[in-house]
């Protein structure tokens, strides 16, 4: 989203002092700013205010008389899954113990009360950037084909990553993977590895043909292939090897090199044919052979 734009936020809390915190809070961040559309002092009065307005976020609190706010978020997930374009959730809870259900229901951040300011702006600056890269990417769906849309697509050739503050543009042609980690991506170069935010299903479209989604929680650079091995690698190799889970879906064993980094990624069973053939368009084996 622009400089200029404001995150349309929602509030929702049974408890009026708290969401008079956030909404102070919200006042004192300014990048990206926030403006407080509507409160809300339960799960149900925050489905009622939505049916009839939108906003871009919604602060949650979980536990409140009456549907709780996971189950708020279980609802809006599920209308996501009909086509419905929902709100962007980020939890406010004093209960840390209900964090992996708010992630496994997609939530961008969770912050655990009382709320710090730096928190609440990271918290805003990831929602921000998925804002700007889903407009991006419906952008890009609303191109044209055939001759001249080639220079409409230039940005498809860089990644834009959020990195402490800084908004960096990173090549695709140096991009050796993606891989999915807890909540987070990691975008791995050969000089550096980045952290952004979005989900591997959000970018497959986007990346075509010059990726290759290995398994569940990776997608890799088909240049970047350059082994298939069929055992776990030896003891010797990365530690990242043994991270990456090699041979844990369905037992196969089966595990691809990164070129560059010599790192290990796990590959699915059903994903080692269409490996094999990325190592055969290099013109390389990938029997368990080094390259």
């Amino acid at each position: 989203m622009t400089q200029a734009s404001a995150l349309k936020v929602l509030l929702v809390d049974d408890e009026p002092l708290a969401r008079l915190r956030l909404r102070s809070l919200l006042e004192a961040c300014i990048d990206p700013r926030a403006v407080v559309e509507a409160e809300a002092g339960s799960a149900s009065q925050a489905q009622h205010w939505l049916r009839e307005h939108s906003c871009d976020l919604v602060l949650l609190d979980v536990q409140m008389p009456g549907p709780d706010g996971l189950q708020l978020a279980e609802s809006l997930r599920q209308q996501e899954a009909q086509g419905l374009k929902v709100p962007a959730l980020v939890f406010v809870s004093a209960h840390a113990e209900h964090a992996l259900r708010a992630f496994d229901l997609e939530a961008m951040d969770y912050l655990t009360k009382p709320v710090r300011r730096e928190r609440l702006q990271a918290a805003l600056q990831r929602v921000a950037q998925r804002l700007d890269e889903r407009a991006a990417m419906q952008s890009r769906q609303l191109q044209p084909s055939g001759p001249g849309a080639e220079a409409l697509r230039e940005d498809d050739s860089f990644i834009n990553v959020s990195d402490r503050g800084r908004l960096l543009r990173v090549p695709l042609s140096e991009v050796l993977y993606f891989k999915a980690e807890l909540k987070y991506l990691t975008l791995r170069t050969t000089t550096q590895s980045l952290v952004m935010d979005g989900s591997l299903s959000d970018l497959e479209p986007r990346l075509g043909d010059r990726f290759l989604r290995v398994h569940r929680n990776a997608l890799v650079a088909k240049a970047a292939v350059r082994e298939l091995e069929r055992h776990a690698p030896s003891p010797g190799a990365e530690e990242e090897a043994h991270a990456a889970g090699a041979g844990s879906e369905g037992g196969e064993g089966w595990a691809v090199r990164i070129a560059g980094v010599n790192t290990w990624l796990a590959v699915s069973r059903r994903q080692v044919a269409a490996v094999r053939e990325a190592l055969a368009a290099q013109g390389q084996e990938g029997s368990g052979r080094r390259a």
